[in-house]
């Protein structure tokens, strides 16, 4: 597992430990590897409640209830879908934070509109408005696109967590 990552998800889950945070994950194009690497470190089950592995459209409607208008109407990489996820996995858990990832690593899938490396990542805490970004890492191959992944959705469910705690303050 790269170091970089190790370190990010071992600072976010202290980071959770102390302000009492648990952690969701909904993936989809990185297939788990958001919930492998949080939890790789060691005493990860106080703050990891769950994750969802939604590969499938189906699976994204029926574990995660991501309306079915959602993913027709918008495609499944799209930005919506992945809120929905992220929103879908907070209700569905008992998480305060859940993380998601929805995506197309490639090498083929890509359209023109949806090209390979396009990835939405959404993050949604109770009481706060669910974050996304929109990333395009390129072509730069499969395992990179999913890593590249997991280190973004790291950082953006650590600005959701500075944005829950300057809340309450």
């Amino acid at each position: 597992m790269d170091d970089t990552l190790l370190r990010l998800a071992e600072t976010l889950l202290q980071r959770c430990r102390d302000a009492k945070v648990m952690l969701a994950t909904a993936e989809s194009c990185t297939g788990g590897l958001i919930a492998a690497t949080l939890t790789e470190i060691a005493g990860s089950s106080d703050v990891v409640e769950r994750g969802y592995v939604t590969y499938s459209n189906d699976a994204k409607i029926y574990a995660l209830g991501v309306p079915a208008e959602i993913v027709a109407g918008h495609g499944a990489v799209s930005e919506p879908v992945a809120r929905a996820m992220a929103e879908g996995a907070l209700r569905k858990s008992n998480a305060d934070i859940a993380i998601a990832c929805t995506g197309i690593a490639g090498p083929g899938g890509g359209t023109p509109t949806k090209p390979v490396g396009l990835v939405h990542i959404a993050v949604a805490a109770h009481g706060q408005e669910t974050m996304h970004q929109r990333m395009t890492y390129g072509e730069t191959g499969r395992s990179a696109v999913r890593l590249a992944t997991v280190e973004d959705a790291l950082n953006l469910a650590g600005e959701m967590l500075s944005q829950m705690i300057a809340s309450k303050d």
